[in-house]
């Protein structure tokens, strides 16, 4: 089984785009972030044509997220359970607000449970969204482990969007990042407090070492002067991980006129 994970950056904008990626790489799975459309904005049709069932969860033009099935869609849940809310007109008043947004999508495709997440980018150190961002991952932590504790042998994909750079290899320069948000330290503890609890970052050992980035800022000429950031991950529970034989960035999904500005992430996995 193929699974993928892509930020498109606006579903409408890329459709092409993500229906060539499928049909060139066989994709079985892909879950999709940055939607940036309603349910009646999104395009099903072009999904349908192309085999595949889709469950979209967005309602504006902010967030949104999706994965789109050709091995079966079912137990589509919105929200991870525990999600924080985010308030964007509530001034200081950010955490704990009752607006869970368009942020975590779950289904169950072909036996493996995947969720296609959007993680808060924090926008700055001293922003309120940042300590959302915090919570909303400390909050993805407790839930993943209670799943794993549940069901030690299931097959679970935390897959998306991650907002975070784990390491020094994941930017093209640390100097650049420092005291800025993706890079700190807070972040870095957070998506290890997820890998500890024993989902995998699966794509690594296919891809070590520095330079392999999933997002260029579209300014600045980041694509072209090979400056980025690994930021987009399939994390994996222990009973998927175990089956994973291939892993790779689609970096030429990069490339070219209305590129988003992320690559898609493509792992294969045995049945």
């Amino acid at each position: 089984m193929r699974i993928a994970t892509w930020n498109v950056n606006s579903i409408r904008s890329r459709i092409d785009r993500v229906i060539g990626f499928l049909d060139r790489h066989d994709v079985d799975v892909l879950a999709i972030q940055e939607t940036k459309c309603r349910d009646d904005q999104f395009p099903f049709e072009r999904f349908d044509e192309a085999g595949y069932e889709v469950a979209h969860l967005g309602v504006n033009q902010w967030n949104g997220v999706a994965i789109a099935s050709r091995v079966g869609l079912t137990d589509v849940e919105a929200a991870f359970p525990g999600q924080p809310g985010f308030d964007r007109d509530a001034g200081e008043s950010l955490l704990g607000a009752p607006v869970v947004e368009s942020r975590a999508l779950g289904a169950t495709c072909g036996g493996i449970r995947v969720w296609s997440l959007y993680v808060p980018n924090g926008r700055a150190l001293d922003d309120p969204h940042y300590r959302y961002k915090l919570e909303w991952l400390a909050a993805l932590r407790r839930t993943g482990e209670q799943w794993l504790t549940a069901d030690p042998a299931a097959k679970i994909a935390l897959v998306g969007d991650w907002n975070i750079a784990p390491t020094d290899d994941d930017v093209w320069s640390p100097e650049y990042f420092e005291n800025r948000t993706h890079t700190s330290q807070p972040e870095r503890d957070a998506f290890a407090a997820v890998v500890d609890t024993g989902y995998a970052d699966v794509m690594r050992p296919f891809a070590p070492g520095p330079g392999v980035y999933t997002y260029w800022d579209y300014t600045q000429l980041r694509f072209a002067r090979k400056e980025g950031m690994r930021i987009d991950f399939v994390l994996a529970s222990p009973a998927l991980a175990a089956g994973v034989t291939d892993a790779m960035v689609d970096r030429q999904e990069r490339k070219g006129k209305g590129a988003s500005d992320h690559a898609p992430v493509l792992v294969e996995f045995t049945d």
